[in-house]
């Protein structure tokens, strides 16, 4: 069976509601959902798969699919908030967001998804910011929206809001950790409406999810994947605004930092990300000048134009179903320190959809751990 990419035509509700269901199960996430996808053509076929796959990839519970009065009652929960769910594929996605890797299957947006077709730059940075660190960002924020950017952030009190507070009348996008129905901090609610008005909210959480601190990263992805580049004002040494560098350099987008005091251990990120090759940022001309010849262009090293993460895994039917003993192959290749695909594939001499299809199993069966770069490991306990 060759699985069907996903292209430019909206889903049905049949088909939102499925791919819903699927990407709100347990140990499915957009890695997953993309492999589950390309090997049965369809989030319902997907769904159909699940408990059996489960069992292949010896789980000792058995996995049952989201229900679907649940995946209808979010759905009405979306609509009576204002929002709606975007799917991979659909025109109203973000562009630049679809090419990071393992892209969010279904984005909640509320607000104007025009503002998606701008070229867009993130803007984060520390909550217990300084005062110039406050009006650094807006500054920025309000000089680049002027350009033509959309500026997207993360709703965080401190440099977040500023940069928020700058792009109000040009267009901001605030990516959240919990549900759209779930932001915070509170202090930043009438911020928020505000963002809807002209620009958008997006989340891959559930409706009323309450975001906890390991939702955080998550959200810092979708900050780094929707922008050309990410300016960090202010952050200390083990700041969530270096996971956000850290995730922009990887999906090859442009890392910006704002240099400050080194007496200031709200500039000791920033000043260390710039001796690791960050552009040094004064002002916006910086960053205008370097973006200049990527507006309008894809992101290095990411997929081009016109393709999604679903053309990216081979064809499961190109190669025999895995037998038991290549199961057994495979899961010697896998330990606690993450290792490449590619490797397990050389090593085990399979094809690669077999490979493909056991960690699939793996996965499903909460017996997988993914990396970034697409490595993968075993949990700790699991070896």
């Amino acid at each position: 069976m060759t699985a069907t990419p996903v292209g430019r035509q909206r889903l049905s509700d049949r088909q939102r509601l499925a791919w819903l269901r699927l990407i709100r199960t347990d140990n499915v996430g957009p890695h997953t959902f993309r492999d589950l996808i390309n090997r049965f053509g369809s989030a319902e076929a997907a769904l159909e798969a699940l408990p059996e796959l489960a069992r292949r990839g010896a789980g000792r519970a058995t996995l049952r699919p989201f229900p679907a009065d649940a995946a209808e009652a979010e759905m009405e929960a979306a609509e009576r908030f204002g929002a709606r769910f975007v799917a991979l594929g659909e025109a109203d996605y973000p562009p630049l967001l679809r090419r990071i890797a393992a892209p969010p299957p279904l984005l909640a947006v509320k607000g104007e998804a025009a503002i998606f077709a701008l070229p867009a730059v993130s803007i984060v940075g520390a909550r217990n910011a300084s005062l110039a660190g406050v009006r650094m960002a807006r500054m920025l924020a309000r000089a680049l929206g002027g350009e033509g950017y959309a500026v997207v952030s993360g709703l965080a009190r401190g440099i977040d809001a500023a940069a928020h507070a700058g792009a109000l009348e040009t267009g901001t996008v605030a990516a959240l950790a919990g549900g759209l129905d779930k932001p915070y901090p509170p202090e930043n609610l009438e911020l928020c409406a505000r963002i809807a008005e002209a620009g958008a909210l997006v989340s891959e959480m559930p409706f009323g999810w309450e975001p906890r601190a390991r939702d955080f990263p998550r959200r810092n992805r979708l900050i780094a994947g929707l922008a050309l580049g990410l300016i960090v004002v202010e952050a200390a040494t083990r700041s969530g605004s270096l996971i956000s560098a850290r995730l922009a350099n990887e999906a090859g987008r442009l890392v910006f930092a704002v240099p400050g005091s080194p007496l200031d251990p709200r500039a000791a990120g920033t000043n260390g990300l710039i001796k690791q090759g960050a552009t040094l940022v004064t002002g916006a001309r910086d960053v205008l000048e370097a973006l200049a010849p990527l507006s309008g262009q894809p992101p290095a090293g990411t997929p081009e134009a016109g393709r999604d993460a679903f053309d990216e895994t081979p064809d499961f039917s190109a190669a025999p179903p895995p037998a038991d003993d290549d199961r057994a192959r495979i899961v010697e290749c896998l330990g606690p320190t993450p290792v490449d695909v590619d490797g397990i594939i050389r090593h085990t001499g399979l094809h690669p959809a077999q490979v493909f299809m056991v960690l699939l199993e793996l996965d499903l069966a909460g017996r997988l751990e993914r990396h970034s770069g697409g490595a993968v490991s075993l949990p700790v306990g699991q070896i």
